[in-house]
């Protein structure tokens, strides 16, 4: 799993790029990942999550495989990009009460359903392949969270943008996490 790199805060959801931090983490991504012997590379279909793992696909030959129910969770109608301190309460009422939703938006629960759907068709789909899917935190968390329940909201305020968690999986059990990002970050310190 692959947390987008950094974002501009304004702009649409959907469309908004990386900053040039982002695609300087993006570069780091890259080189993290670069001896993992990848067989495909998937995505959300938001612009942010795509630059940050692009260069992975061409480095084995590939295009980034987006899938729709990857993209971040709904919070609510509209394009605009909530504050952060508005966003924070939306999140701990949502983990709190995984049906909370706004009107217009979808609940934990929904967004955590539709991308386990995706996950589960990823891992029956390249069993034993090694594949790095690049999505947001709030969903990356939920589907995490579905394997494990210590996946939650602390964990996702811990996350970085880029962050990079190994998840082994025999079938559809979740076997072990690693986080790769914090210990690159760690290597350089």
């Amino acid at each position: 799993m692959v947390r987008h790199g950094e974002s501009p805060k304004e702009g649409n959801d959907r469309t908004r790029g990386l900053t040039e931090k982002g695609y300087l983490d993006a570069g780091r991504v890259t080189d993290i990942l670069k001896d993992e012997k990848i067989d495909a590379v998937i995505s959300s279909p938001y612009i942010r999550s795509i630059l940050t793992v692009e260069k992975i696909a061409q480095q084995i030959g590939q295009k980034v495989l987006v899938f729709e129910d990857l993209k971040e969770r709904i919070f609510s109608t509209g394009n605009n990009r909530l504050a952060d301190k508005e966003l924070n309460k939306i999140l701990e009422k949502s983990f709190l009460d995984p049906n909370f939703s706004l009107e217009g938006g979808e609940s934990n629960a929904d967004c955590q359903k539709r991308a386990i759907k995706v996950l589960k068709e990823l891992l029956d789909t390249f069993k034993n392949k090694k594949v790095v899917i690049a999505t947001h935190g709030a969903v990356m968390t939920l589907m995490m969270g579905y394997f494990n329940s210590s996946y939650d909201l602390n964990f996702l305020h811990g996350t970085l943008k880029p962050d990079i968690y190994r998840m082994e999986f025999n079938e559809q059990e979740l076997l072990n996490v690693q986080r790769l990002w914090y210990e690159r970050i760690s290597d350089n310190q």
